[in-house]
């Protein structure tokens, strides 16, 4: 994985380049942005950058199966393995999480979890894994140069560890490089944050999306373009989009139910039952779904209130099951748009935080039935 193969972001590979070549790379850097927009790969062709340089032709050769020696990678686990009680580190699925890398470079934290089968445990970076991280990074380097360590879903770092790493993140060895991959800054600890090194990595831009998808998918120059605006900077949800999610079919299928039935609750006695049972089913799928379904909802809000706007350059959606947004739209004006986006953004975070998934989604149900009904 190199740089070349990173979609768009050429300002940003031009600053991580530099710092290389002037011999100023920070030993310590936190690279925040959403899954779509290539922050892993980013993180990887630039620990690819350190290690090898330009000419180092078998130290490349080692990168493009992930297997140099001097690059180590950590990311959430489940606190055990399987139904021991043995605790889980990274090494355990190394060579599984190479292979999904290599295969998927711009897989989300749940499409990984999906690959091995551990999308209903609570995956973390806790202190086992973070006493690993600090005994690799004890050893000298085995090619006498750098070592880096890549820590993808750094704000997924539990307190404990975090704490275990701080020593390490603000004296690590000498030639020691931990390159932080996050989503959210806001997750991480100050104390983390303090002593990183920040690099903000933007979403891509649609003519950027649209060219990949041409190039890595064969797409034709006009559906690349039509599922780049639609993936609101997103390499991921575009290659979702032009593979027709079934993902995304459920989560429609869900958010009509849930719409219909909360129009209808001011009339119909027995709809507080089925809002009830639509909850029930959410609250039934683990986190990570419960939190994509909830941002999906977001984007289906948007977009009807921008067609309830006129802005038809911007409406991409187009319900797959027979929901007309044309008339769903004159419901949802600024003022509703405000309040939903609260409620959802509100259930967001305490789903994050491990609350009740059934209060939460009920509790939910209930607040946008009122706002629906608002005047």
């Amino acid at each position: 994985m190199q740089y070349q193969d990173v979609l768009g972001l050429d300002h940003i590979k031009k600053h991580l380049q530099s710092t290389v070549q002037n011999g100023r790379i920070a030993h310590a850097q936190l690279l925040v942005g959403p899954t779509g927009s290539g922050v892993l790969p980013l993180a990887v062709a630039y620990a690819r950058n350190i290690l090898c340089g330009i000419d180092n032709d078998s130290c490349h050769a080692q990168l493009n199966n992930l297997a140099h020696p001097d690059l180590h990678f950590s990311f959430p686990m489940p606190s055990t393995i399987g139904s021991s009680s043995t605790k889980a580190t990274s090494d355990v699925f190394l060579q599984e999480f190479r292979a999904f890398l290599l295969n998927n470079p711009y897989g989300s934290l749940p499409d990984w979890y999906k690959a091995i089968d551990i999308e209903k445990k609570n995956a973390e970076i806790r202190v086992a894994e973070a006493q690993l991280i600090m005994k690799k990074l004890s050893l000298k380097s085995y090619e006498g140069g750098y070592k880096v360590v890549v820590i993808w879903g750094a704000d997924k770092m539990n307190t404990e560890a975090a704490n275990k790493l701080l020593k390490l993140i603000e004296e690590p060895p000498k030639q020691t490089i931990i390159l932080l991959v996050a989503e959210s800054e806001d997750r991480i600890i100050n104390t983390i944050k303090s002593r990183c090194q920040i690099i903000h990595v933007p979403k891509l831009n649609a003519a950027v999306i649209a060219q990949g998808l041409q190039k890595n998918l064969h797409l034709s120059e006009s559906q690349s373009s039509t599922v780049a605006r639609q993936a609101d900077g997103d390499y991921r949800k575009a290659v979702q989009f032009s593979q027709n999610s079934a993902e995304d079919l459920q989560f429609e299928q869900w958010f009509v139910q849930w719409v219909r039935t909360a129009f209808v609750a001011k009339t119909k006695m027995t709809a507080i039952n089925e809002l009830m049972e639509w909850a029930n089913t959410i609250a039934a799928v683990n986190r990570e779904t419960q939190i994509r379904f909830l941002n999906y909802c977001i984007e289906f809000f948007r977009q009807a209130m921008l067609k309830n706007y006129k802005a038809d350059s911007a409406v991409y959606l187009s319900p797959q099951s027979g929901f007309d947004l044309t008339k769903f739209a004159p419901f949802v004006d600024g003022n509703r748009m405000l309040e939903v986006q609260k409620q959802l953004q509100e259930a967001i975070y305490h789903i994050e935080r491990n609350a009740n998934g059934k209060i939460v989604m009920t509790d939910l149900s209930i607040g946008m039935t009122r706002i629906l009904h608002s005047k």
